[in-house]
């Protein structure tokens, strides 16, 4: 078995045995993150096939607690075309792995402060499908143009100084 190197996008270590299938850069620009967690999740045959192949989409997907449960909801995974009558049902809701311990510590963050649970990455580590799940608060308007105005005057500062160079 090959290992797989890795680039964290937030920096520059390497992470052995990950790799990353999807990054929701909508998430971030819309919700500030207050923390993460690796979560696991619960999936059918062919629904490892499409995910491996990239065949989902998560722009819209969220994570709500029921009955101690944290479930996801609007994880879109394409049928896999080879998968003829074993196949799932796109939109189904999926179970994530979390310990009871952190769903609780969620729980009482979502209920209390107004968090929302929104999934940042999906990312294949030792062969499991993992997604990063964050505990997020939506951002304003104006924090968001302050974002947009940073992130220009950081690439205006970078090509003058390639010009310099």
């Amino acid at each position: 078995m090959r290992n797989l190197l890795s680039v964290d996008k937030f920096g520059d270590n390497f992470v052995e045995g990950v790799k990353i299938l999807a990054d929701n850069r909508k998430a971030r620009f819309n919700y500030s993150v207050d923390e993460t967690l690796e979560c696991g999740i619960v999936l059918a045959g062919t629904e490892v096939k499409s995910v491996k192949a990239g065949q989902f989409s998560f722009a819209d997907a969220y994570a709500r607690i029921r009955e101690g449960e944290l479930w996801l909801i609007a994880f879109h995974i394409t049928p896999y075309e080879h998968g003829n009558l074993f196949n799932h049902d796109e939109l189904r809701e999926r179970k994530l792995l979390v310990h009871k311990a952190e769903i609780k510590r969620l729980e009482r963050k979502v209920d209390e402060k107004g968090f929302t649970l929104v999934p940042l990455k999906v990312y294949l580590k030792k062969g499991r499908v993992k997604i990063d799940l964050g505990l997020c608060k939506g951002k304003k308007t104006y924090d968001k143009r302050e974002n947009i105005k940073d992130r220009d005057l950081r690439r205006e500062t970078e090509r003058n100084f390639k010009i310099r160079l």
